[in-house]
């Protein structure tokens, strides 16, 4: 499969689109702060292990989003290809950059351990207000990714591949978790888009190696054709 490009690209995006938005809601579920004190400081030092599950988890899945947001892409070159270009570019850099965050999370549960919480908290905050912390991990760039991966949908869906239900629940569950604190609300809403992407994924992992390669444009006369695609081994 690692020789044939049409195979590998579909089975990755569909994995990926399946088990991405997955991690994701298991780590909202396992996060300490979660159910506990959203100081993370504190919450952390009570369960230190689950802490770093839900690290590791929420690293994966953003990562991966973003890798998966090239897979959701590649279903936008017939419709909606503009949105689905400046969404899916949206959508890496967004969900990247969440992913960088998390490298504070250790260090919270750090200063947890050695400082009060309320100590703990102003250093935090000290650290997170550095120019370099906003301008390169934060603002605007960490709420990209739940931005632009509902806009993608909404350019996949445009394309005919999937249902207005998809763009609706993924919208739902990402933008809708904003308007509610980090906490238990956050689960259903992260949960959701488990549902719609997972769906999508789905359909891609049924849909075959040549409708796959037909969403390639038409080659020019002397080159590769998209039916040749489906049978390429190197």
């Amino acid at each position: 499969m690692l020789n044939n490009q049409v195979a590998f690209r579909r089975i990755a995006a569909g994995t990926l689109l399946i088990t991405a938005p997955l991690l994701q809601a298991v780590a909202v579920v396992v996060d300490p702060g979660t159910w506990g004190d959203d100081r993370e400081a504190v919450s952390f030092g009570v369960n230190p292990t689950l802490a770093q599950v839900q690290s590791a988890l929420y690293h994966w899945s953003w990562l991966l989003m973003a890798v998966a947001a090239l897979g959701l892409a590649h279903l936008t070159r017939r419709a909606g290809t503009r949105l689905g270009h400046v969404a899916a570019a949206m959508s890496v850099v967004g969900y990247s950059s969440l992913s960088g965050m998390l490298i504070i999370d250790p260090v919270e549960w750090w200063l947890g351990r050695h400082y009060s919480p309320e100590r703990a908290q102003q250093i935090m905050d000290e650290m997170l207000d550095l120019p370099i912390t906003v301008g390169a991990f934060q603002l605007p760039w960490m709420f990209l990714g739940m931005i632009g991966l509902p806009l993608l949908t909404v350019a996949v869906w445009r394309s005919g591949f999937v249902g207005w239900w998809v763009p609706l629940v993924v919208a739902v569950g990402y933008l809708g978790s904003f308007a509610v604190p980090y906490g238990p609300l956050t689960v259903p809403f992260w949960s959701a888009p488990v549902l719609a992407l997972g769906w999508t994924g789905l359909k891609v992992l049924r849909m075959g190696d040549a409708a796959w390669a037909a969403y390639y444009p038409m080659a020019a006369p002397g080159l590769t054709t998209p039916d040749s695609y489906a049978n390429t081994t190197a």
